[in-house]
C-alpha cells in the first residue's frame, strides 16, 4: 500500500483496517475502526481533510477527493463519510458529506457540499450534484437523482449487514497477511 505524507501529514489508521498495496493514502486522511480499502482506491487528503467512519468499505477504483478554500469558501470542502458506509465500485466522492448506514452505487458520482443523511441507497451511475441534500430513508437514482421510494425494511436492514460483511471479508484477507 501506498501511505505517503503531504506536507509533513500522515493517514492514520485505527485497529483492524484494511488498505489494499494497490491503493494510495495521501495527507490527512483518519480511517476509523474496522475501515477497508479495496484495490486501485485513490484517496488524496492533501487540500482538505478526508475522515471515515467505522465498519465503512471503499471498493475497487474509488476516488476520494475535496475541495480547497478559497475566497467564496474560506473552508472549502472536506469529505466525511459516516459509519457503515458501502462504497461501491468506482464510485467518485468529492468534498461531500456522507451519513450513516448508506449504499453508494457502482460509478456514482457525489459532488461537493452534497449531503446523504442516514439510510440512504444511491442507485449505480447516479449523479448527485453540488449542494443536493438526500433525505433519509430513500432510494434515489438519476443523473441528477431525484427521490425514487421509501426504502423497504429489508433494504434498511441491508445496509448494515453490507457493512458487517466487508468486515468478515477485510479481516479474511488481514488473517492471510495481506496489508
Amino acid at each position: 500500500m501506498s501511505i505517503r505524507a503531504y506536507k509533513g501529514i500522515l493517514p492514520k489508521l485505527a485497529a483492524g483496517v484494511y488498505v489494499d498495496e494497490s491503493s494510495v493514502l495521501v495527507g490527512d486522511i483518519e480511517l476509523a475502526e474496522d475501515v477497508s480499502i479495496w484495490p486501485l482506491v485513490a484517496a488524496r487528503g492533501d487540500v482538505n481533510y478526508i475522515r471515515i467512519g467505522a465498519r465503512t468499505n471503499i471498493q475497487d477504483g474509488s476516488i476520494l477527493h475535496l475541495s480547497r478554500p478559497s475566497p467564496g469558501k474560506p473552508d472549502g470542502c472536506a469529505l466525511l463519510i459516516g459509519e457503515e458506509v458501502t462504497v461501491g465500485h468506482k464510485v467518485m466522492l468529492h468534498g461531500c458529506t456522507l451519513g450513516n448506514r448508506i449504499l453508494v452505487g457502482m460509478g456514482a458520482i457525489v459532488m461537493d457540499d452534497a449531503i446523504v443523511e442516514d439510510d440512504v441507497i444511491i442507485g449505480a451511475g447516479s449523479l448527485v450534484p453540488p449542494g443536493k441534500r438526500l433525505q433519509s430513508g430513500y432510494l434515489y437514482v438519476g443523473s441528477p437523482v431525484k427521490q425514487a421510494r421509501p426504502l423497504t425494511a429489508a433494504e434498511k436492514a441491508f445496509l448494515p449487514e453490507s457493512a458487517a460483511n466487508y468486515v468478515v471479508l477485510k479481516n479474511e484477507y488481514l488473517a492471510q497477511g495481506s496489508s
